[in-house]
């Protein structure tokens, strides 16, 4: 009997190791065919353009193909929701961003999933400030001016943004409630959506990511009136900071980064960040980034899991403020 159970437990084990090493080698081998990279929001927008082009850069490290997968809706959780639900062997990734990971998970009751305890965070990508634009036919020049006509006028300016409870969203609010203005919010599926919305004058207003509205500011489609970062941006020299514009101690930004599944081996993890990060430090793509408004920041898994634990506790602070 003792023999038996000894061939069974010796069986037992020999079948764990097999399986323990071939789990090894698959992730040794990592990776060995194409990773979909979910992006949460509709293409064109400042997540989109982000991510393709760190797409782009991490594909030629890896040495195989990453293909975009755009889940638009509901501030980004949608898409947020399927990677968080998407097999954790690291051939599922998805763009993680302030709205997406933050804001999304703290104003939707949509949102099912933990920003923290169900994705692990490969890192950031880069950072971009909101900008304030309005419509080309509103006939404002500054912000101050676009204050005065919202207090004259209360009720006829509409506000755009990506969705419901998305960051563009909290930034409109933030602008309101420190000026004391109101305007109606028009939700859109995405970036995209809202910035044609406001080149069209269907909406007023938009506190738009940098990407998605740069090439229709230079164009000049739109009208920008001031950026939500501390400092002015390299790309619009011209535009103050909302801050310096005459609402003190304003700031909105937007952070891109990357994520996968919760229970992604770490080694996986691993291989992953080290492709970003080379794809951050080129010259080439910080340079690409750049000319679509979005910084190179670097960060790793670990801090930019912090960041994260870091901002849901300052932004919860402010959206339990702003349901009082």
């Amino acid at each position: 009997m003792i023999r038996t159970i000894t061939r069974l437990a010796a069986a037992t084990l020999g079948a764990f190791v097999l399986v323990a090493a071939a789990s090894a080698s698959a992730q040794q081998k990592y990776p060995d065919r194409t990773i979909t990279m979910i992006i949460p929001f509709g293409a064109g927008g400042s997540t989109d353009i982000v991510g393709r082009i760190a797409a782009e850069a991490m594909a030629k490290n890896l040495g195989v193909s990453i293909v975009v997968d755009n889940r638009a809706g509901a501030g980004g959780t949608i898409g947020a929701q399927a990677a968080a639900n998407a097999q954790p062997d690291g051939y599922t990734v998805t763009m993680s961003t302030t709205s997406t990971h933050v804001v999304g998970p703290l104003t939707l009751p949509s949102a099912k999933y933990s920003p923290v305890k169900d994705f692990e965070h490969v890192g950031m990508i880069a950072e971009t400030p909101y900008v304030l634009v309005v419509s080309p036919k509103l006939a404002v020049k500054n912000v101050q001016e676009l204050i005065d006509f919202a207090k004259k006028n209360p009720g006829k300016l509409n506000y755009g943004s990506a969705g419901e409870g998305s960051t563009t969203h909290l930034a409109g609010l933030m602008f309101l409630n420190a000026t004391g203005t109101k305007m109606e919010h028009i939700p859109y599926k995405s970036n995209a959506e809202s910035t044609k919305a406001v080149m069209t004058d269907e909406v007023q207003v938009l506190f738009g990511s940098m990407p998605a509205v740069l090439a229709q500011i230079k164009a000049g489609s739109i009208k920008a009136l001031a950026v939500g970062s501390a400092a002015r941006s390299p790309e619009l020299p011209d535009a103050p900071t909302i801050a310096e514009a005459g609402v003190p101690g304003y700031r909105a930004t937007l952070w891109l980064g990357l994520s996968a599944p919760a229970k992604t081996p770490p080694a996986v993890i691993t291989r992953l960040s080290q492709a970003l990060d080379a794809a951050i430090s080129n010259p080439d793509i910080a340079k690409r980034l750049s000319a679509a408004g979005a910084e190179a920041s670097k960060m790793s898994s670990g801090d930019f899991t912090k960041l994260i634990s870091r901002e849901l506790e300052v932004y919860g602070k402010i959206v339990a403020g702003m349901k009082k």
